[in-house]
């Protein structure tokens, strides 16, 4: 699939690191660095500006190695870019650490993930159907 981008940032377009990788990078890009302190959060500029087709979203997800290593991870996740934005994709990332974190541009802050979607139609009912969890939820099923 073919997508169409603008990077007004110094740094390379999103890519998959591996040849089975789900998501690309997103990097800062930021004219200082920025320093986020215990649970301080901040909306990180990409520079990045894409154009998806009909029927499908961008995931904007946290990065696993900076959740485990440092508590850095994004307030809205997944954020979702619709097919019908073209502002510059941002980033709202969070420390959870106990250590202020820096963020300087051109690192990797997030990953990102080209992903189909479905539009629902609502029929209205006064039924629904059995099944067999019912409305059990929020830890019915136990440990």
């Amino acid at each position: 699939m073919q997508i169409k981008i603008i990077n007004t940032s110094t740094n390379p377009d999103p890519a998959y690191a591996t040849p089975h990788a789900a998501g690309m990078d997103l990097r800062a890009f930021l004219p200082e660095p920025i320093t986020l302190l215990p649970m301080q959060r901040v909306l990180i500029p990409t520079g990045l500006f894409i154009e998806l087709p009909e029927g499908y979203e961008a995931q904007i997800r946290p990065r696993s190695g900076l959740a485990i290593n440092s508590g850095i991870s994004m307030v809205n996740t997944p954020g979702t870019i619709d097919a019908d934005y073209r502002g510059e994709i941002r980033v709202i990332m969070i420390n959870f650490g106990d250590k202020p974190f820096t963020v300087s541009s051109g690192d990797k802050i997030a990953q990102m993930v080209i992903a189909p979607y479905t539009k629902a139609e609502w029929v209205r009912t006064d039924t629904l159907s059995d099944s067999e969890r019912g409305a059990g939820g929020f830890g019915h099923t136990g440990i």
